[in-house]
């Protein structure tokens, strides 16, 4: 079903405000691998740290290093570049020796050493890794004993606990990608704060017209022209380019539109009298005179001052502009500018009737397999042939059904799962065009989960949909849980949902490198603490599972303050930008229905561990923690959502009298960050 349409200017305005078109409601680790183009290798990167060091003793946790390009990215087609690691100078022990094969050649990205061991005992060593062309990279401090230990070290055992937390930082390592906390329409200096990635998105967006500003929202809007993106005295590109400054001004990224439908508002309708402006359609040939065609390649040269007075819209040449604008803005490592293909195109027959072949009702014709995928190729390499360094996300599916058959397609029958036909073509067409054309399988993912008949994405706080929105975000990953929707109900899932893990492996199976984003998602209860817990959760499995990119869109009449605070347990939870850590690691909970956990360590510091611990459930829960890592912790800073508040709120720090383990009390219903600290 589709959001609902604004019905008074208020709200159009405070809509605007947030410089976002009107959006459709309706397992294991992500495979590394950078796409062709978007640039070399510039850093190393350590992911797993030397541990388990005794002296003359290869150590237990050998070293592993990636190749990383501007934007922090795994540079999968390097297996050329070698590596050597060499003991930091004036770290450890003075004469110390490594011993071992010190240089080996990248496979894929990564460089993996074996054999590694120092002759001498001793405490605070480290490792530096270099190549040629490359920033360093350097280990974690970490002592050589001189007999056995050295670490992980061996965690004693907890009190018996209703759930138990099992952390592990030598397994399941891997960096998080920094632009998983995203929001559509940042608004920068109110809450949460810290965020990382901005969009601007949105069925307005579908028919955005940057040389003037001009959009139309299709159905969310009357199907009118209008002055909602900017007025035709604002600079050109203005929609992008006023989000993007502030994106950049607060170091965050952008992920910015562009239309690959057949037309653009050519103008901004009637600026002035009665509300609400008309629709396209009241003008005789509304097409050719209310709209500008959208063409992906210009084929001539760029300008910034483009024509409005000719009929055509150049997207090459938008980008162009963001680029001319923004130099190096496309590998930017902290503020990068990323690129969009459209907005839910399969319910552009619903909500853009009007350039769809229907000028009187809202029923037009949807996208086919074989439309996506031309408009795919055309769009897409217009981009990257102006910035090889491009991003591309695609095809931005609205949700469930639009994944698996493109809502429908009249040649869907021919073709099977859009996603698997999606990835196979694109695989196929970077052979042809000789560079990837989309990076990211981006979707977005509004829960169809029902608690009393109910859907979560509402307002409502009752039991029944309270218990729903709080076990909703396991349908993400976990293959033990069904949730009650029409989407398992009808049987098109085969059983739970497993997002993340279903498009995983299709993605390994036609399209390896291609990465993960949810671009628009929301689980509702922003006034709540199950809409703060969910958002928490959520923000967790994104970590885990090694998502790329996630924009939250707001939806609901709350003021989304829960919502804020699951968001600030993971960017803000000291009320000083404190986060998660930067690289995930392994968490086991025995209790996936009443917790959750989610560990972090920072690669460049091990003293420092983060948790996230949730507890869904309306008592206080113990929790036994244990943890294996190369550090020994004595203090839990302990800070909490629940509630009783919708921001952190910062408790008595918690002495760890055992071994890297010790017991936790959750309050019900509620989020918990742990930082141990030695």
């Amino acid at each position: 079903m589709r959001k609902s349409t604004f019905a008074v200017l208020a709200s159009l305005v405070i809509w605007l405000t947030a410089c976002a078109g009107g959006g459709d409601s309706s397992s294991g680790g992500q495979s590394g691998g950078t796409p062709t183009g978007v640039g070399p290798a510039t850093q190393i990167i350590v992911t797993q740290q030397p541990a388990g060091a005794a002296a003359a003793t290869a150590f237990t946790q050998q070293p592993r290093v990636e190749l990383r390009n501007a934007a922090s990215q795994l540079v999968a087609s390097d297996s050329t570049t070698q590596v050597t690691v060499a003991i930091t100078a004036a770290s450890g022990t003075a004469g110390a020796v490594l011993s071992g094969t010190n240089t080996l050649t990248a496979s894929a990205g990564v460089v993996t050493f074996s054999g590694l061991s120092i002759d001498l005992a001793g405490s605070n060593y480290s490792l530096t890794f270099t190549a040629t062309g490359l920033s360093n990279g350097v280990s974690a401090s970490f002592t050589v004993s001189s007999s056995g230990g050295g670490g992980p070290i061996t965690p004693d055992t907890p009190p018996a606990s209703a759930v138990n937390f099992t952390i592990n930082s030598g397994q399941n390592v891997h960096a998080i990608s920094r632009w998983i906390y995203g929001m559509n329409g940042v608004s920068w200096g109110s809450r949460p704060a810290n965020l990382t990635l901005s969009r601007s998105g949105g069925n307005r967006l579908t028919c955005y017209n940057w040389e003037n500003n001009a959009s139309n929202a299709g159905t969310d809007w009357y199907n009118e022209n209008d002055w909602a993106m900017g007025l035709p005295t604002d600079p050109v590109g203005y929609a992008a380019t006023s989000m993007i400054d502030g994106d950049r001004t607060n170091n965050a990224a952008s992920l910015i539109t562009v239309p690959v439908a057949g037309y653009v508002a050519a103008d901004h309708g009637h600026l002035g009298g009665a509300w609400p402006q008309y629709d396209v359609n009241q003008t005789a040939n509304y097409l050719s005179v209310r709209f500008k065609q959208n063409v992906a390649k210009k084929g001539g040269a760029f300008t910034t001052t483009p024509s409005t007075s000719d009929d055509y819209v150049y997207q090459d040449e938008f980008v162009s502009f963001i680029k001319g604008k923004y130099p190096g803005g496309a590998s930017d490592p902290n503020k990068p500018i990323f690129y969009s293909l459209d907005n839910e195109p399969d319910l552009w027959g619903g909500t853009h009737p009007r350039i769809r072949g229907d000028a009187t009702g809202s029923n037009g014709q949807g996208p086919t397999y074989a439309e996506m995928l031309t408009r795919t190729k055309d769009f897409a390499d217009a981009i990257k042939d102006v910035d090889a360094n491009a991003i591309v996300f695609g095809p931005v599916n609205y949700g469930w059904l639009g994944m698996v058959n493109l809502q429908n397609a009249s040649d869907a029958g021919g073709f099977g799962d859009f996603h698997t036909y999606y990835l196979q073509q694109l695989a196929a067409a970077e052979t042809t065009y000789g560079h990837r054309l989309v990076d990211v399988l981006d979707v977005h993912w509004y829960p169809e989960a029902t608690g009393g008949g109910v859907r979560i994405t509402g307002d409502g706080t009752s039991a029944a949909l309270v218990a729903a929105r709080l076990q909703a975000p396991r349908s993400l990953w976990d293959p033990t849980y069904t949730e009650t929707s029409w989407i398992t109900s009808s049987g098109s899932s085969g059983g739970p949902i497993q997002l993340f893990p279903r498009m995983q492996a299709k993605i390994n199976a036609h399209y390896p490198g291609t990465r993960i984003a949810v671009t628009e998602y929301y689980y509702g209860g922003g006034d709540h603490i199950s809409g703060g817990i969910a958002q928490a959760d959520v923000l967790g499995i994104f970590a885990r599972e090694n998502i790329f990119a996630a924009t939250l869109w707001k939806l609901g009449s709350t003021q989304h303050s829960f919502i804020y605070g699951g968001f600030e347990m993971f960017r803000n939870y000291d009320g000083a930008n404190g986060s998660f850590g930067d690289t995930s690691v392994r968490a086991d909970n025995t209790n996936a229905a009443n917790a959750s956990v989610y560990a972090s360590v920072d690669a460049a510091n091990p003293n420092r561990m983060v948790l996230v611990c949730i507890n869904k459930t309306g008592s206080t829960q113990t929790a036994g923690i244990q943890v294996t890592h190369t550090v020994r912790f004595n203090t839990a800073e302990i800070y909490v959502l629940t509630s009783a508040s919708s921001t952190p709120v910062k408790l008595a720090d918690v002495p760890i009298t055992l071994v890297n383990a010790f017991q936790y009390s959750m309050p019900a219903y509620s989020v918990t960050t742990i930082v141990l600290k030695p």
